[in-house]
């Protein structure tokens, strides 16, 4: 059990590969296959995600949602994501198109888990404002678009390069079913860390980074 947990955390936490898992294992006695490690990601990814989602706290009132293009077995892609002002992500969403309907399937998505915000941080896409006027719940909220090349968008674009750098060391997505399940165990794992990431002391670092590991034992060891 404690190795599943470890092996499937180290895979979605840092940018390696399953035979660099393997390595990482093998140097501690574990001798396991790299096809063992895919198997056990397929079959726990999911449902590790969704209990972190369901622990995770409230969230902020203010959204930021982008997309970025990205290529899964060839065919262009595109994955919107969402975060809030405190730079934890709220979902991602791997869809193959980016117009309006796609904009409405991932707004309504993210208003089925959170309340409705006070404030929605868009780029320039006009789907984004004809999705938003056709979600009557949307109707007073504050949709600022802001220009994506001027960096105003600076927060969620830090949350894409780490799935670029994801992406490059899959070496791009195979299918989309099992890069959306990866994405998503991804991100939450993103936020359970997130406060080990920003500028404290030490001493607080290791206390929120105990905790992490805290919650990510409990949650697996319901699961595995």
């Amino acid at each position: 059990m404690t190795i599943i947990q470890h092996a499937v955390w180290l895979y979605h936490r840092f940018p390696l590969s399953y035979r660099d898992v393997q390595e990482l294992l093998h140097r501690r006695g574990i001798e396991i296959s790299h096809d063992t490690l895919r198997e056990w990601c397929i079959k726990f990814a999911p449902l590790f995600a969704e209990d972190l989602r369901h622990r995770e706290p409230r969230r902020g009132s203010r959204w930021y949602l982008d997309e970025m293009c990205t290529s899964v077995d060839g065919v262009r892609h595109w994955l919107w994501r969402a975060v809030d002002e405190h730079g934890f992500v709220l979902d991602i969403l791997l869809q193959r198109h980016r117009d309006t309907e796609a904009a409405r399937t991932f707004l309504s998505r993210l208003l089925g888990e959170y309340d409705v915000p006070e404030v929605i941080h868009t780029d320039q896409l006009r789907s984004y404002g004809a999705a938003i006027r056709e979600i009557p719940s949307l109707a007073d909220v504050d949709h600022q678009q802001v220009i994506s090349t001027a960096r105003c968008n600076n927060m969620i674009e830090q949350e894409h390069r780490s799935t670029r750098r994801q992406e490059r060391q899959q070496q791009g997505f195979k299918r989309q079913k099992r890069a959306q399940e990866f994405l998503s165990l991804h991100a939450r794992i993103t936020n359970l860390h997130h406060h080990s990431r920003t500028s404290v002391t030490a001493q607080t670092r290791q206390s929120n980074q105990q905790q992490a590991f805290q919650t990510w034992s409990t949650v697996t060891a319901g699961v595995v």
